[in-house]
């Protein structure tokens, strides 16, 4: 289907965060995974890596990113790129919600800090 409804996507909640998601296999998209993330205000990070390149786009808000250790505010109209196996978090310090549309590759796997892989829900 070439039009996904954001009114109708399918909503998913790990933690504090948010997940609407837009383009995925199930919904006709054959190689790249997006979707719309929202973090709440004073959500703490939750390390995880994927075996493929992330991207991400601040839509508003703010937040920071956390990659390998290295802590970057981030800030509506920022673009994160999070190479493949590196360690990535989001975490929000602000009283406002973090909002970012997130591309991932169809496929791409997430590890988890606990070593679990999983393929995000939004990506399905």
């Amino acid at each position: 289907m070439p039009v996904i409804s954001g009114a109708t996507a399918p909503v998913f909640t790990i933690g504090t965060t948010r997940f609407t998601g837009l383009a995925s296999p199930s919904r006709g998209a054959t190689e790249t995974c997006v979707w719309r993330t929202i973090v709440a205000p004073g959500t703490e990070p939750n390390p995880h890596s994927f075996d493929r390149e992330e991207v991400l786009i601040v839509v508003a808000g703010g937040g920071v990113a956390h990659l390998d250790g290295t802590e970057h505010p981030v800030t509506a109209g920022d673009g994160i790129v999070v190479p493949a196996g590196v360690n990535f978090a989001l975490s929000n310090p602000h009283d406002e919600p973090l909002e970012l549309v997130v591309a991932l590759p169809v496929g791409a796997l997430a590890r988890l800090s606990d070593g679990t892989t999983i393929v995000p829900p939004a990506a399905v």
